[in-house]
């Protein structure tokens, strides 16, 4: 049994007579003939009464037709859905990433993503490490993930995201260090992080490998989510991703430039399969970001306020005009 059966039947049924259905369908009458037929066959019994040049339905055809009507409203809703999707109306992303990844740049590239579509939903996961997140995607529980760059993703499609500078961030009540700080100079500090292998740890093990040293461990978490919070409480310092490093200050962290720069660069990875129309369209937006990090989004908004740009410096800004007083002269 075919949906155009259906059709074909109702098309009938409506207008009472294989003539004036056929005609209306813009098909020959034979062919119309021939489709009820073969249903009538699959049923196992007739559903009209030909009566001159009309047509009635019989017993099983009244019994058909509220059926057959559903199965066609549903096709409907199955095509509508399908137009939703692949326009980008409706649908969802499954991405998993690593945590400082999901802070930066994957928030920006959802919030740019989501402007353009409002109507497709991201479902974030996140993963124990960045080996972690090509095995969700390679397994199909995700279909997009970020992870470390250099992680082995055999027979994965990688693309580079934008480099990420990495910066110190001490407790409140610190000493404000020279700016930036040397490694020899990280190698006096006590800091929070995660376990070896981890990302954030792989960080800070690189940085003070300049200055041959290893980390002093105050504080070994695996609650990434807590090292700003453990930062802030004094516990002691951390290597973060700009971002964090940025939240952090705000929150009266005192955040410092090392030298020479640090940076870490994730990739995005996806599997050879095909994917999504919504999945292909984040992968479309995060080919066409720009290498400094900026939004490409024309509609993401005016320029940034001063107060919250991080790379603002307010000795650079012009002297202010002098208020013109109540009268509008000088004063």
């Amino acid at each position: 049994m075919e949906r155009k059966h259906l059709e074909y039947f109702l098309a009938i049924a409506s207008h009472g007579s294989f003539t004036s259905a056929a005609s209306s369908l813009r098909i020959a009458q034979p062919s119309l003939s021939y489709a009820i037929n073969v249903l009538e066959r699959e049923v196992g019994s007739p559903l009209f009464r030909r009566v001159g040049r009309g047509a009635v339905l019989t017993p099983l055809g009244e019994a058909l037709l509220a059926p057959a009507r559903q199965v066609i409203d549903d096709f409907a809703l199955v095509r509508s859905a399908a137009r939703q999707v692949t326009g980008l109306v409706s649908g969802r992303i499954d991405i998993v990433a690593a945590t400082t990844l999901a802070v930066d740049p994957l928030a920006s590239f959802v919030g740019a993503f989501r402007r353009r579509h409002p109507g497709v939903r991201f479902n974030i996961v996140d993963a124990e490490s960045a080996a972690a997140v090509v095995d969700v995607v390679r397994r199909g529980q995700c279909e997009v993930g970020l992870t470390e760059h250099g992680t082995p993703a055999a027979g994965m499609h990688l693309l580079d995201l934008p480099e990420q500078d990495v910066l110190a961030v001490l407790p409140p009540t610190a000493d404000t260090p020279e700016d930036p700080l040397r490694p020899e100079e990280l190698a006096d500090l006590d800091f929070v992080t995660t376990p070896s292998g981890s990302t954030t740890r792989s960080a800070l093990d690189n940085a003070l490998s300049l200055a041959g040293a290893s980390p002093r461990i105050a504080v070994e978490t695996t609650h990434r989510a807590a090292i700003v919070s453990l930062v802030l409480g004094g516990a002691g310092a951390a290597l973060l991703p700009r971002r964090l490093a940025w939240e952090a200050g705000r929150l009266g962290a005192v955040v410092v430039a090392l030298s020479p720069p640090l940076t870490r660069r994730g990739v995005l990875v996806w599997p050879p399969d095909v994917l999504s129309p919504a999945a292909q369209a984040f992968i479309d937006l995060v080919r066409a970001w720009p290498r400094d990090g900026g939004d490409p989004d024309p509609d993401s908004g005016s320029d940034p306020d001063p107060d919250l740009d991080p790379d603002h410096d307010p000795a650079r800004d012009p002297d202010p005009a002098p208020d013109p007083g109540p009268d509008g002269g000088a004063g």
